[in-house]
């Protein structure tokens, strides 16, 4: 009876360990900002995936031994304050881990010299950005690549300066091939991006699975065609339970749609039911899988069903206005989005006006599909 109390106690101060470990990290990943970060905030989404927001579009990371994994790269003018958050990020989860740690290793009666100056030592430096995934070519969400990309280390195979395998010229990016190709073939008026700044590894099916876990989970791009644009991608983290949306999902604004791009109506609403799809609710549509989205607070399947159901029924109230040979100003005049608009319709840089005409243009060039009936 000692020792199986003796036991108990040790795992119960190894559990409070870890569980004031974690409760330190997540308080100062909401609430301390990092010096030179500035107005940015950190939200701590899962063990190890944490949010940027404040530097353009939302960041996702996957924050761990392995190093980073960044999804999106904010603006290019907040480029040094979201490098700042990440080493404040990385520096948390270090602590966090080392704090673990010395809760689980077991100690010995005849504990030596050596084991002291070993805890005194100084943590290992933290590992560096070893990806950046564009969700889409957006300003927002691509214009930290060139900086971002130069201050991180990618993984390469054999044993590259004799130095873990890390590769001289930085992050590797990873995108679909139509980022790359809207970046290096840009609207007349427009420069061309940096070299360094574009894609380094693209994929052109459905799908691309990252050869490797990075940071103990699976990690998954899936294209969503002709949705936001031509080349927009969400990132599912597996073992987290956390999909990185883009600009698919905003609590923000209504859909932005970029039709000169690929863009369209229909394909954002495959695109939300796609991610229904993959998303797991706790309780209830509730909890469970988290979404992060493009721009604003993370969501859950609730969430997305939600804004899927008012863009859906959006477009079905345009959709029969076109039926009827309505005019774009007849259809402007009419409002369709009217009882959407105080929380969607405010947004700075796209109006309800602009959402309307996107969606009557998509409509006029490409017939809604039949939705499905019963799908959450």
């Amino acid at each position: 009876m000692i020792g199986y109390a003796a036991r108990l106690t040790a795992s119960l101060a190894v559990a409070a360990a870890i569980a004031a470990a974690g409760a330190s990290t997540l308080a100062r990943a909401q609430q301390a900002q990092p010096a030179g970060a500035g107005d940015l905030q950190i939200v701590q989404v899962r063990q190890n995936i944490f949010l940027i927001a404040g530097a353009g579009g939302n960041i996702t990371l996957s924050v761990g031994k392995d190093g980073v994994l960044m999804v999106d790269s904010g603006t290019d003018a907040s480029a040094d304050r979201v490098l700042a958050a990440v080493r404040q990020i990385q520096r948390d989860v270090a602590d966090r881990e080392a704090a673990i740690e010395a809760a689980t290793r077991i100690k010995w009666g005849a504990e030596t010299r050596s084991t002291v100056v070993l805890e005194r030592d100084p943590i290992a430096p933290v590992k560096p950005i070893r990806y950046i995934i564009n969700t889409h070519f957006d300003p927002e969400h691509i214009g930290g690549n060139l900086q971002l990309r130069a201050s991180g280390r990618t993984f390469t195979g054999g044993n590259v300066a004799g130095n873990i395998a890390d590769a001289a010229e930085g992050s590797a990016i990873m995108a679909h091939e139509n980022v790359l190709v809207r970046m290096t073939r840009p609207d007349a008026g427009q420069s061309e991006a940096p070299a360094d700044a574009l894609p380094t590894d693209t994929y052109y099916r459905d799908t691309m699975k990252m050869s490797h876990f990075f940071n103990g989970e699976g990690v998954q791009l899936i294209h969503m065609p002709n949705a936001h644009s031509d080349g927009d991608s969400i990132v599912y983290f597996r073992g987290s339970d956390v999909i990185a949306a883009g600009d698919l999902f905003s609590t923000t604004s209504y859909p932005v749609i970029d039709l000169d791009r690929g863009g369209s109506i229909n394909g954002v609403i495959e695109a939300l039911n796609r991610i229904l799809d993959l998303s797991m609710a706790e309780f209830r549509t509730e909890g469970g899988t988290m979404i992060v989205s493009g721009h604003g607070r993370i969501g859950d399947a609730a969430d997305v069903a939600y804004y899927r159901d008012m863009v859906t029924i959006i477009r079905d109230r345009i959709q029969d206005m076109v039926r009827k040979g309505m005019t774009f100003e007849q259809v402007k005049a009419a409002r369709p989005t009217l009882d959407y608009d105080p929380r969607y319709g405010n947004a700075p840089g796209w109006s309800m006006d602009q959402f309307v005409e996107a969606v009557y243009r998509s409509l006029r060039a490409t017939p809604p599909p039949t939705t499905p009936r019963g799908r959450t």
